[in-house]
């Protein structure tokens, strides 16, 4: 009645008059709660002069019987959210809370609405509550003082911050306010099991964090309590108060840490030196780091004592002596602690390295020996990095550029040294001088060239190399002049000259040219010039004959793939790899597939299956980043290549005879092959790039997929036709050709010598329409399940649900710009697994093992949270799947279960027998591949209850015995590390 107007809240009060002046406390406590529950829903149309009325009966009614109480609060909390509230009104209520109210002996609900009216006035009646000064503060630790529940506590926290952040008057109530407040610290609250409020223990320090960190008034009761904490042997307390130091670092000035510097330091260096924790040291490092800053910024008076300097002065005092102890032991400890206050400001990192880098110099060429040599350089590098943070070299307060010779004396004597975990170091180390700009010299940098070229082409450990060529690749694009002029001759001189030496070692530099001419190609004006290196290599190895010729030709696409990852997100070295690198590639193929059609020799190797599998990542990553203007450019002149034969923009285009791809004749098969360089280009454009005679090119490449001979044709042409279908707009046309290709598929699929072509033309024109919810999607789907049942097509088929699901590396996914919609897999498994377990059951004997592969292929590419919660359905089939004799269908399951019995051990533990005996079983299987995931299996079986595996314990670990002794080492390390878990199953703190 109140809500639709007819009845004032006022003439509800009179028709409750019999019960809000009754005499039994019961009757007034149920008559007031009336009155609140309907306040509390209607409390926004209440008029002013309500308001007025119902605050004085409310606060009158803070006197009557405790039984009332709670209801009178809830009116309250009511009242205090209303716009129309009187001024003066709110600190009325709240003073009569204060002054009646014992509100720590109240029910946890009723104390929370306490809470929840001092916030709600909090919000909306600020300058009102100010001008009650500081009793406002005085009364508000009343009623939180004793407060024990975590959902109270919450909120009473969020109070103290806005007290402080919005500049409540605290008065001489400030150390009061502390106690009220850091009686909680640290925080000791494990929250019940089933907790249905979900409140943590991380949640409450973080809340009573803030309000510690909240203002500089706490510091002289804070620093003394941190310190203590920080003293105990409690780790999370240690943990808790490192963190709220470094918190109010951020806030402190030099005057409020000035009086706990030194002990706070001695506690600091203490946990450093002392504890076994790496969690405390990294907050610990954290705290010193923060301190720094903290003093760094601070603004003093002239005649002010510098603190920041006498800090850093005790630092170096207590940790400088460590670096030139001869056992080394308290090394590490002390360069972190430096390193930490460094790290702090430019001005701190000056103080330091001031002091420290010359003696490090020092130390390492006193000690010969690598290990502590590495030891030394790698402190070294730990101040060369932080140098990193304050960017340019500053010529007038650079101690660092006054070292310049020394340093770089050191870090080359580093990478001639024997010891590769040194010359390891050292390329860090090389890597962080040459990105300090302004440090090295043009001369420095071409010894660095000198160096780094030595150790990419000549180092024999491939960990030396390997960290050269990433040096290389960081370092290229700020010194480009340089490595173009002095690294790029270099290695296009190895690769071209012919050196008498052994084969082996001839092929190995080789190698290594190639790797560094694409570690190297990082900016666009190197890039120039090492594409056309790489293209004339290739073309030279086209034209020997050797057997070896082809494993160069995919080193040199290896590399040239490469350049196009490192160039693709620069739009101008994009565009001139493509048009430099793409024609290239097609005119030696095609000149390759002419001289085979017309029984010349010359460039066999590069028709090899092995060859255009690497060109085609090399075209692909040439054009997906392509701008739309220049991939319509590009798709004219290789559409029309293809179709017509159209050569005139490839270089060199003198060949004997037409380009007929699409053409029929067996001499034709050379030229057919390269369709696969036609797939990489055309499913890797944007989709918003029409091309030309699409379907033309569409009836083309069905065609062949169809009728091939050469599988690798017929494969690489479905999988063209299946990446153009996908980014076809829907339409007539769209339906025209997946019909056609049905029309195709269906005969050849029932019988005759091309069933298997079909097969994988049906494999992936479903994948295409799957991935973007195409209505045919389902229809294709259900033939290949029908076709598990084919005794000759069932494992091919069984094989594809992987196909379906999978990433596919060269078409079909996103970074081709291919249709794929979100969740396709989920959908997927929704819509067909049911379809597989029906199939399994209805299925003969022989047969079963076709819809089970089927089965754990889709189980292994889904999301596994969607697998868990389908997991009850599914546990038994998958623990029969174990049973099967086919090593995939074992070896798809194993990888499907190992992450379940992490994500979902309750259910596990219900088929724990089974898991264990089925686990064990499979360690003795033939297939290595089968031993290792049924022992990581078997490992991850730790993770269910103990309870429900301890019957078990004695007989796993005799099994895991055999396993030990397996000829393969892989195998025997799993087994090691399972049997580990086990025989710690059940021991105390585990």
């Amino acid at each position: 009645g109140v809500k639709d107007g007819r009845w004032t809240v006022l003439q509800l009060v009179e028709a409750l008059g019999f019960c809000l002046e009754n005499t039994d406390p019961r009757t007034r406590g149920r008559g007031i709660q009336l009155l609140s529950q309907v306040l509390l829903q209607c409390y926004s149309l209440l008029q002013e002069k309500e308001v007025l009325h119902l605050v004085l009966f409310y606060e009158n009614r803070l006197q009557d019987h405790h039984l009332v109480i709670p209801s009178v609060l809830q009116g309250l909390r009511a009242l205090s959210m209303c716009e129309v509230l009187s001024p003066g009104l709110a600190v009325s209520v709240l003073k009569a809370i204060f002054q009646e109210v014992h509100v720590q002996s109240l029910l946890q609900l009723d104390r929370h609405t306490v809470y929840s009216i001092i916030t709600n006035f909090m919000g909306t009646r600020e300058e009102e509550l100010k001008g009650l000064g500081a009793d406002f503060t005085f009364g508000f630790i009343q009623v939180m003082d004793g407060e024990k529940d975590p959902r109270n506590l919450l909120v009473a926290f969020q109070i103290v911050r806005d007290l402080i952040a919005k500049n409540y008057a605290l008065g001489p109530f400030v150390e009061e306010l502390f106690e009220v407040t850091s009686c909680y610290f640290p925080v000791d609250f494990t929250p019940p099991p089933n907790d249905p409020h979900g409140i943590q223990r991380e949640d409450l320090i973080l809340s009573l964090r803030a309000v510690l960190a909240s203002t500089p008034q706490f510091a002289e009761f804070l620093l003394p309590l941190l310190i203590e904490k920080l003293d105990s042997e409690l780790q999370s307390a240690k943990l808790d108060s490192l963190q709220t130091l470094t918190a109010c670092c951020a806030i402190y000035g030099q005057k409020e840490l000035q009086e706990f510097l030194p002990s706070l330091w001695s506690s600091l260096r203490r946990e450093v030196f002392q504890t076994a924790s790496e969690k405390i040291e990294t907050e610990c490092l954290a705290a010193l780091h923060a301190l720094s800053a903290c003093l760094s910024r601070s603004v003093l008076s002239s005649d002010a004592e510098d603190l920041l300097d006498s800090f850093l002065g005790s630092i170096l005092q207590d940790c400088r002596h460590h670096l030139c102890e001869p056992d080394m032991k308290l090394v590490w400890p002390s360069a972190k602690l430096l390193q930490a206050a460094a790290g702090a400001s430019l001005r701190t990192y000056h103080c330091v390295i001031r002091s420290v880098l010359p003696l490090l110099l020092e130390q390492y060429t006193k000690h010969p020996q690598s290990s502590q040599r590495r030891t030394i350089l790698e402190m070294l590098l730990g101040f060369l990095e932080l140098q990193q943070k304050w960017g340019h070299v500053e010529e007038d307060e650079s101690t660092l550029l006054s070292l310049q010779a020394p340093v770089c004396s050191v870090v080359f004597s580093a990478l001639t040294d024997a010891s590769v975990q040194l010359q390891l170091v050292g390329i860090k180390a090389l890597t962080v001088l040459g990105s300090l700009q302004g440090f090295l010299s043009s001369s420095d940098m071409e010894l660095v060239v000198d160096h780094l070229i030595r150790l990419t082409l000549y180092e024999e450990d491939s960990q030396s190399s390997e960290a050269a060529m990433a040096a290389v690749g960081s370092l290229a694009p700020i010194y480009p002049k340089v490595f173009s002029g002095h690294m790029v001759p270099r290695l296009a001189e190895e690769l071209q000259s012919e050196r008498e030496e052994s084969s082996h070692n001839r092929r190995s530099l080789q190698q290594h040219c190639l790797q560094a001419l694409a570690a190297v190609s990082t900016h666009t004006s190197i890039m120039k010039e090492t594409v056309p290196v790489l293209l004339q290599n290739l073309q030279k190895v086209q034209k020997g004959s050797e057997a070896r010729n082809t494993q160069d030709m995919v080193s040199v696409c290896q590399s040239l793939h490469r350049v196009a990852l490192q160039c693709q997100q620069d739009a101008e070295g994009c565009w001139y790899f493509h048009q430099t690198v793409v024609p290239c590639l097609l005119a030696m193929a095609v000149q390759a597939a002419m001289q085979e059609s017309t029984h010349l020799l010359l460039g066999k190797a590069l028709l090899e299956e092995e060859v255009l599998t690497a060109m085609v990542p090399v075209i692909s990553a040439a054009t997906t980043h392509l701008s739309p203007e220049l991939a319509a450019q590009s798709v004219s002149h290789v559409v029309p290549l293809f179709l017509d034969g159209e050569v005139s923009f490839l270089p060199q285009n003198n060949f004997p005879c037409s380009f007929q791809p699409f053409g029929d004749g067996e001499c034709l098969e050379a030229q057919r092959r390269l369709v696969a360089l036609l797939m990489a280009f055309i499913c890797s454009l944007p989709r918003n790039v029409a091309i030309p005679q699409q379907e033309w090119l569409l009836r083309e490449l069905l065609a062949l997929s169809c009728s091939c001979n050469c599988p690798f044709t017929a494969t690489t042409a479905a999988k063209c036709f299946a990446g153009l279908v996908n980014k076809h707009p829907a339409g007539q046309q769209l339906d025209e050709i997946l019909q056609l290709a049905v029309n195709r598929m269906e005969p050849s699929l029932v019988e005759g010598p091309r069933r298997m072509q079909a097969l994988t033309l049906l494999l992936w024109v479903t994948k295409a329409l799957v991935l973007r919810y195409h209505p045919l999607s389902s229809c294709l789907t259900d033939k290949l399940l029908g076709l598990l049942g084919d005794t000759e097509l069932g494992p091919a088929v069984a094989d594809g649900f992987s196909l379906l699901m999978a990433e596919s590396p060269d078409v079909l996914h996103k970074g081709c710009h291919a249709n794929v919609r979100i969740m396709f897999r989920q959908r997927f498994f929704t819509d067909n697994v049911p379809k597989l377990v029906q199939g399994f059951h209805g299925a003969g004997p022989d047969l079963k093992a076709n819809y089970l592969k089927g089965l754990s292929h889709v189980l292994n590419h889904l999301p596994k949270p969607v697998l868990v919660t389908e997991l009850p359905t599914l546990l038994s089939l998958l623990l029969e799947a174990l049973s099967c004799s086919d090593r995939v269908v074992q070896l798809s399951t194993l990888s499907c279960l190992q992450p379940l019995l992490l994500e979902a051990p309750q259910i596990m533990s219900l088929h724990v027998d089974t898991l264990v005996t089925k686990f064990l079983n499979l360690t003795s299987s033939p297939t290595m591949a089968v031993r290792i995931a049924a022992l990581r299996c078997a490992h991850a079986l730790t993770c269910l209850p103990t309870p429900v595996l301890l019957p078990y314990k004695a007989r796993v670990i005799r099994a895991l015995a055999k396993p030990l002794d397996d000829k393969k080492r892989l195998v025997r390390k799993e087994a090691v590390a399972a049997r580990g878990e086990w025989f710690l199953l059940g021991s105390p703190g585990r």
